[in-house]
């Protein structure tokens, strides 16, 4: 609904208001009235008024408003099987590619989408940056009026376009699963809804592109994590480490899907990023048992990882690897040259888990007090909790 407004108002904010206003309305009516039968379309038509009304009242935007209340707002259906597109329209892809336009700084880009598209709060995105959240409201605020104030768009760019926009679009869809799949705070760990959107419209994202190697690489990075999610929990909601997960409840249908896919991006010869981690990822659900784990192979891609894209989250994870493939010193030597993740939580719990296998545990329980400390998320601590007990024990 946000983004068939957006499309036709040219305004993040002014779209953002009216269809805040349709909500309230909405509270107030539907309780005795009803809902209606087609609730999308009642709300964007009594938000295109409410919008409409604002315009009336700005009398320098006179013109703006005789060219939108001439048009009309349609809303697709996004229920759609994949094969059956003939064209590519959907509302949220085009609006992912208007936030990816190049005249705004790539923070902002995926900072925007993530809050226009998937709805997460600035304060969420705030802690995916880990920057206050009064500086990531500014920055979503300018990004806003730089798309209205440049007349930016609101369509998936031309074919020649799409290159230039690529990299921002992937971030943005791989920060809207992980999301999903480990949310940042709150009560749930998961967040399936984020984990199938971000799927759906890196398939969609496939069909404009085919041939582009990355894009078939996230979307089976995506498949393959999101085949272990429904083990990731206990039936108490509690998280579950993959060595301990019931590995006869990951999705084969997903790990043969993400497989593949993975296959036709490595045979265009040209290895980036997303294709990499999908490659360890599909080593984690090759291994029938923890055991079996390829971890030296697991290390050697991040290594590859590293020279193609150096940033401290692989730099961590290879740490991990090199800790399980070389012994838990090394690992824990090479965890400590890693430099900006003091106040990430998961640097603090992987330093500690190292530390607990190593049998140190008054090393590790300060660690897991201070991962506990900067987690927000509720599951995510409850497990902190428990492994802090055990090393005070």
């Amino acid at each position: 609904m946000l983004a068939a407004l957006v499309r036709s108002l040219r305004d993040f904010e002014l779209a953002e208001d009216a269809l805040q206003e349709a909500f309230a309305i909405a509270l107030r009516r539907w309780p005795s009235a009803g809902v209606p039968v087609r609730p999308p379309e009642w709300l964007v038509t009594v938000a295109r008024n409410r919008a409409i009304d604002r315009l009336r009242r700005r009398t320098n935007a006179r013109a703006k408003y005789e060219q939108f209340a001439a048009g009309a707002v349609t809303v697709s259906t996004v229920d759609f099987p994949l094969e059956t597109l003939e064209e590519v329209g959907d509302e949220r892809l085009s609006l992912i590619f208007t936030c990816a336009h190049p005249s705004l700084a790539p923070e902002a880009q995926v900072s925007l989408t993530l809050q226009a598209v998937t709805g997460l709060t600035a304060a969420e995105i705030a802690r995916a940056f880990l920057v206050p959240e009064s500086t990531m409201a500014q920055r979503l605020v300018r990004a806003k009026r730089k798309i209205r104030d440049a007349g930016i768009a609101f369509q998936v760019p031309p074919d020649e376009q799409l290159p230039d926009r690529l990299a921002s679009v992937l971030a943005v869809l791989y920060l809207i699963f992980r999301e999903g799949y480990a949310a940042t705070a709150g009560e749930e760990l998961i967040r399936p809804q984020l984990c199938a959107e971000a799927i759906r419209l890196g398939k969609l994202l496939a069909t404009l592109m085919p041939d582009e190697p990355e894009v078939l690489g996230l979307v089976a990075l995506m498949l393959l994590h999101d085949s272990r999610r429904d083990a990731r929990t206990s039936a108490g909601g509690d998280l579950v480490l993959m060595e301990d997960q019931d590995r006869s409840r990951w999705d084969a249908a997903e790990i043969a899907e993400g497989t593949a896919l993975l296959d036709r991006a490595l045979r265009h010869r040209r290895a980036g990023p997303y294709q990499l981690q999908a490659a360890i990822a599909a080593l984690h659900t090759a291994a029938e048992r923890p055991e079996d784990t390829d971890w030296r192979q697991i290390a050697a891609l991040y290594d590859e990882l590293l020279r193609l894209a150096p940033t401290p989250a692989a730099a961590l994870n290879r740490a991990i690897a090199v800790a399980m493939a070389e012994g838990l010193e090394r690992g824990l030597s090479l965890l400590d040259k890693v430099q900006g993740l003091d106040d990430f939580h998961l640097w603090h719990a992987a330093r500690a888990d190292l530390l607990r296998r190593a049998d140190r545990p008054g090393e590790a329980a300060r660690e897991y007090r201070r991962a506990l400390d900067l987690a927000r998320n509720e599951r995510e601590r409850e497990f902190l909790e428990r492994r802090l007990a055990e090393a005070i024990r």
